[in-house]
Formats: structure tokens, C-alpha cells, sequence
């Protein structure tokens, strides 16, 4: 039995009178009846939004409310696999189309189950392309493989396997007959005897329904010849045929709720969901439905889908929404463009007070840190799936252990996410769900601690020669996440957070081998060399990432006293974004907190420095630390870090002579960007942030 997933926000689809109960005309769960909001002509609706969203999450809850209540398929089109030894007649398209009928075909509440006699015979007819006399056993299998299909037409016939012995002997003679093994006439040979040994008289009707094919003339054996003939050509020809199966199987569904025996029987509409969508085979499944309706011809198939990419080809003249605003309504005005039929339904990330509840679900005693949940939602950008998992894993946390946790902490955990499997670590599961697909990790690890493509060039170069002969691998994996969707950014190559923050946990703590962090130390030293012996804030910001602040802390210093106090703090800012090294499983407070604090001196005074000089590079030190800590996407806000920021801002701007106004307006403002969750604003203030 499936287990529901919670939605975090996605009721607007499956509340009683909600999205996909406006669709289909029925209620989830209870079944009851609901009126139609699009009449005859209902849109494809397909939900976008990047990895991590809760795409396929939300198409498995829609399964699960409809099931027993109305024939409903679930297909991923990234996973359709190729059966062992098939002939040229299987391609991902027909077996998803299989798939479909078989998984729509089961009796639901009082209706009979669902039959597919069209596309029976057009699959039928199709999976004789390729076949010749010297290879019955290829035949062999092809025609079992139909199997699953034909028993939706009649369940004892299609499951036994005397009508493939039948169909080889017809091809033998057939093939024995011609000069050479044509398409069509194998392909009618085939549908002869299917429609002989597995139809009933009333279901042989069915085939008339191939007269509207190309050069068929209105003869549906002729139009079957045509279909196979067509589907091997390849080319424009095939995607004619693939269009005129996807037909067959809505007509299929069609006829059973308006067949003369049925009407009256079935309530509400079938349901098609098609997860991946945005993949060829999405679209080669999608767009002959929507050309149809274009034409006028309407059907009784819901289809919902996802797709990764909200800029699809296909989307182009979408209707477009955001998921709260199709709770109650949700229009879709139909254009002269084919896509115009489509309703493109962004989904949202979750809010921080959404984040908070699914943390308290986990917490319930309020042992984590209060804030705990807003750095996970600064953190993951309100992603489903990352606050899931990290929900779930300070749930795995023994309560009196959660008081230090912090989002660096969660992505040191293992969590188990079924009762029958092991534990599986955090950060490795989270990467895998979310790193494009064919992109390896152990790469794209690499070229996750550049700033930007240049940078990421030079690590190309430098630590992943050899890894492919296919050009340069940077631009490689700038297109993979630009393909997916991810965001691109001024100051980070890799510039989502959460998505960033799991590759540099892998690239730092995958090899095991600390306190050495080879892979670390290597990539952060080459790009510490790629900018140069000038101590610019990009070098700096690497030695911060090896762990040597003092470099940092002499060079602000220095540059403290001159007049762009703006530029100064720009600077500061900069290099304080550093990664920080640090140690898995760390317990007690952070280290850079008693520096900041001046707790701990954080290292010796330079040598030579009067007493003046010597007050401002432990203020600046202090200083580095703190924005350093409070910045840190992977640590919590604390305000006593945050009132010695404040403390040691206005000192330095009691000692500069001419920039006094920036460094008060930084101690103003900074705590309060620290305090919204937003970066330091430069010039301090500045609305929208840096």
C-alpha cells in the first residue's frame, strides 16, 4: 500500500475542490462528483519548477488519491527501459504507450475495466517491422511482449500464447511468399491474426478506426499496412505513425466513456500523469494529444505532467500560474498555437513558517535551535526536498543532542528514510537527487569552489585533465546546470546555496582522509595560485578557505585608512564569503565564535606595530571572524556575535578620518540583513542587498 506524502503547500491541487478535483470531476479519496471547470476541454497541465521541488512528489499524491477511483497511469519518461533482445518495432515511445494501456486498464469502482483493442492492433502491427524469416525467435519475444496489452482486450486470450504460435506460422508463409520481409505485409499478417484469435466480433470493429490513416482510404488493414510501412521508414514518416498510436490509445479511452453500453457507467475522467515530461518522450506523448484538441477534437483523458525546465519549447504559449493561485480557479484560454492548450503551473517553494512546521513535526519538544529552521530555509531556498530530508534528520537527532545542530551539522548526518533500509548519509543522498543527471559529482565538486567561469576554467585545466576528451569541462557543466534550471550568479560558478554547500561537502570530506583534506587543499591552492602573488580579496578569500586568516586580517588592515571606506567593506564582505574548513562532526561552538568574541586571540600581533596599528589588526581580526561566522550559509545567527559586529564597526568608525558615515551605516544595517536572512548590503542600506 502507498503511503501518502505530506505536500507542504501543494494542497491547492488536492483539496475536495482543488486543481485536479476541477479536472477530472471528482473528489480525491471519496470519489464524489464535481463540476467540470474547463467543460469538454480540459488543458494539459504540467507543473515546473527545478529539482527538488516536489514534482514527482506531487504527481505520486494525485496517483494515490485517484486510485480505484478512475483508470490512472503514472509514467516517468526518464526511465522507460528496453526489454532484453526486442526488435526495431519497441522504441521508448510504444512501450510507454503499453505501459499506459496496461496500467489504465484495471476495473475501478462500479466500471468495467478499460479496453485498448486500437492500440492493440497498432502496436501489433508496428512490432512486426524488422522481422524476417531467418529470426522467428526475435518474433517470438516481440509478440509475448504484446501479451500485457492484448489482455486488456480479452485477459484469457491475450495472457495465453496460442495465437503466437498462429501469427509465426501466417509470417513464415507470408515471408516465404514475398521477396523480401515488407513491413506491411508482415504488419498484416500479424493483425489478421490477432484480430482472429484474441478479438470478439464487437471488437474487430475497432479496425476500422486505421481508415482515417494516411493512403488508407477509409480501409482500416490498409491503414495498418501503412502504419508499419511508416514507423520503419523513420524520420517524419515515423513520428506520423508514433502521433496516430497516441490516438489509438486516447480513442481507446475515449470509447469507453461514451461507448453506447457505457454511457452512464464511468464518473469523472482517466488520468494520465507523466512525470519528466519535459524529456523527448514527454513531448512526443504530449504534443499529438494537444494538436488534436487544437482541431476541435476533444477527448476524455486528464493529463498532468512535470517538467524540469519552465522555458520548454513546448510551454511557448502556456498559461502560466503559480501554485497558490490555482486553488480555487484556474484558467486556461485556448489560442491559435497548440501550446496555447497547456497550463504551466509553477510550483513554490516553501515559506519559512511552512519550514518551521515541518520542523516541529520532527522536534515536537523544541529541542533544536530556535533558528535552526530559518538557516535551513535560507539555506535550501525553501526546496521541498532539502527541508525534508534535513527535517527528518534532526528528528534522527537523540532531543538532548539537538541544541547544537546546525545546518552544516544536518549535512554531516545519516537519516533513514525507510524502515527497511539502512541508514543513508544526508548530504550524499541530497546531491544525488539534485546534481543533473550525467553529471559526475566528483566533477562538478571540483569546479564548485571557483567564483566564476574563468576560475572554473583554470580547475578544468589544472585538476580534471584526463576526465573527458570532449572540450572544456567547465562549460560542460555550466550548461548541464543551465539546463536543469539552476541559478547563475555574480560571485559563485555553482550559485545556489543549497546545491553548492552539498558539493563542497563532498569535495572536503568524500575521500576520508582528514585531517589531510588532500582534494580540498589542492583545489583551494590552485585557485589561491590562479590569482595571483597580488594580494587581491579572491586570493584572500582562498586563504580563508585553507584556513590561514592572517594574510586577510594584515591586508584590511592596511587598507583600512584609505578614503573608499565603501569599497573597504566591499572588500571585507568578499572575503569573508569564503567556505569554511570545517571539521565533520564537530561538537561544541565555532570556532571562528571566540575570535570573534576575542575570546581567543585568534593568532600573534605582527611583529613591529605600535600600539595603534596593533588595536586595529585585532579589531579587524575580530571583525573577519564575525562577518566570516554570521555569514555562513551552513551556521546560525548569534547575537552576541552580532552585538560585538556592531561594536567593532563603530570603533573603526571612531578611528578612520574621513569614512566615519559607511562604517556607522554598516553597524546599522548589517545586523539587521543578518537578522532578515539576506546578504550584507553594500553600500549598507541598499535595499536590495549587495
Amino acid at each position: 500500500m502507498a503511503v501518502d506524502r505530506e505536500l507542504y503547500g501543494r494542497e491547492a491541487v488536492l483539496d475536495d475542490s482543488g486543481l485536479a478535483a476541477r479536472l477530472t470531476g471528482l473528489t480525491p479519496y471519496g470519489f464524489a462528483g464535481l463540476a467540470y471547470e474547463h467543460g469538454d476541454d480540459p488543458p494539459v497541465t504540467v507543473f515546473t519548477g527545478g529539482r527538488g521541488m516536489g514534482k514527482t512528489a506531487l504527481l505520486k499524491q494525485v496517483r494515490n488519491a485517484y486510485r480505484g477511483g478512475t483508470p490512472l497511469a503514472l509514467l516517468d519518461c526518464a526511465h522507460i527501459e528496453p526489454p532484453a533482445g526486442h526488435g526495431p518495432g519497441w522504441n521508448p515511445l510504444t512501450g510507454a504507450l503499453a505501459e499506459l494501456a496496461v496500467q489504465l486498464s484495471p476495473r475501478v469502482l462500479t466500471a468495467r475495466p478499460v479496453e485498448f483493442p486500437r492500440l492493440a492492433l497498432g502496436l501489433a502491427a508496428v512490432a512486426a517491422t524488422g522481422w524476417s524469416q531467418e529470426d522467428d525467435e526475435l518474433a517470438r519475444r516481440d509478440l509475448q511482449r504484446l501479451g500485457p496489452v492484448l489482455a486488456t482486450v480479452d485477459e484469457t486470450k491475450g495472457a495465453a500464447t496460442t495465437w503466437v504460435s498462429k501469427v509465426l506460422a501466417k509470417l513464415a508463409a507470408t515471408a516465404a511468399e514475398s521477396t523480401a520481409p515488407l513491413a506491411g505485409l508482415l504488419a498484416e499478417a500479424t493483425v489478421e491474426t490477432v484480430l482472429e484469435e484474441v478479438f470478439g466480433r464487437y471488437q474487430r470493429k475497432s479496425k476500422a478506426w486505421y481508415g482515417s490513416y494516411r493512403n488508407a482510404g477509409g480501409r482500416g488493414e490498409m491503414g495498418l499496412h501503412q502504419l508499419a510501412v511508416d514507423f520503419e521508414l523513420g524520420g517524419r514518416r515515423r513520428d506520423e505513425a508514433e502521433a496516430f498510436l497516441v490516438g489509438a490509445l486516447v480513442e481507446d479511452l475515449r470509447a469507453a466513456y461514451v461507448g453506447l453500453t457505457r454511457r452512464g457507467t464511468r464518473r469523472g475522467r482517466p488520468l494520465v500523469l507523466l512525470d519528466n515530461a519535459h524529456l523527448p518522450l514527454g513531448r512526443r506523448l504530449v504534443e499529438p494529444i494537444l494538436r488534436e484538441r487544437s482541431a476541435g477534437r476533444r477527448d476524455e483523458v486528464v493529463v498532468i505532467a512535470s517538467s524540469l525546465d519552465r522555458d520548454h519549447e513546448g510551454l511557448r504559449h502556456a498559461t502560466r500560474l503559480r501554485l497558490p493561485e490555482v486553488a480555487h480557479r484556474a484558467p486556461c484560454p485556448r489560442g491559435a498555437d497548440i501550446t496555447s492548450g497547456v497550463l504551466a503551473v509553477e510550483l513554490t517553494p516553501l515559506s519559512p513558517d511552512r519550514t518551521r512546521d515541518l520542523f516541529d513535526r520532527y522536534d515536537t519538544a523544541g529541542r533544536a535551535p530556535a533558528d535552526l529552521s530559518r538557516a535551513v530555509h535560507r539555506l535550501t531556498g525553501g526546496r521541498p526536498l532539502g527541508v525534508a530530508l534535513l527535517g527528518r534528520a534532526v528528528g534522527g537527532v537523540p532531543a538532548a543532542e539537538r541544541g547544537g545542530l546546525t545546518p552544516g551539522a544536518l549535512l554531516d548526518l545519516a537519516v533513514e528514510l525507510r524502515e527497511d533500509t539502512g541508514a543513508v548519509p544526508v548530504a550524499a543522498t541530497l546531491l544525488a537527487e539534485l546534481l543533473p543527471r550525467g553529471l559526475r559529482p566528483d566533477v562538478a565538486a571540483v569546479l564548485a569552489a571557483a567564483r566564476d567561469e574563468e576560475s572554473a576554467r583554470a580547475l578544468a585545466r589544472t585538476r580534471l585533465r584526463g576526465v573527458s576528451v570532449e572540450g572544456d569541462m567547465a562549460l560542460w557543466v555550466r550548461d548541464a546546470l543551465r539546463a536543469d534550471g539552476w541559478p547563475e550568479g555574480p560571485e559563485h560558478f555553482v550559485a545556489d546555496p543549497l546545491l553548492r554547500a552539498l558539493l563542497l561537502h563532498r569535495l572536503r570530506f568524500h575521500d576520508g582522509d582528514a585531517p589531510m583534506y588532500a582534494a580540498w587543499r589542492a583545489v583551494h591552492e590552485t585557485l589561491h595560485r590562479h590569482y595571483g602573488p597580488e594580494p587581491t580579496p579572491y586570493r584572500l578569500r582562498q586563504e580563508l578557505a585553507l584556513g590561514r586568516t592572517e594574510e586577510a586580517v594584515t591586508q584590511l588592515r592596511l587598507a583600512f585608512p584609505e578614503p573608499d571606506v565603501r569599497g573597504w567593506l566591499d572588500r571585507l564582505r568578499l572575503i569573508a564569503s569564503a567556505p569554511y574548513p570545517r571539521e565533520r562532526h564537530h561538537t561544541g561552538p565555532d570556532p571562528r565564535r571566540a575570535v570573534a568574541l576575542g575570546e581567543e586571540p585568534g593568532g600573534p600581533i605582527p611583529a613591529g606595530l605600535d600600539a595603534d596599528a596593533a588595536g586595529l589588526h585585532l579589531g579587524v581580526r575580530r571583525l573577519l571572524h564575525a562577518v566570516w561566522l554570521l555569514t555562513d550559509p551552513l551556521a546560525l545567527p548569534d547575537d552576541d556575535v552580532i552585538d560585538k559586529l556592531v561594536h567593532e564597526l563603530r570603533q573603526l568608525s571612531g578611528r578612520h578620518l574621513t569614512g566615519t558615515s559607511p562604517l556607522w551605516e554598516a553597524a546599522t544595517h548589517w545586523p539587521k540583513d543578518i537578522r532578515a536572512w539576506r546578504a550584507l548590503s553594500v553600500p549598507p542600506g541598499r535595499e536590495d542587498g549587495v
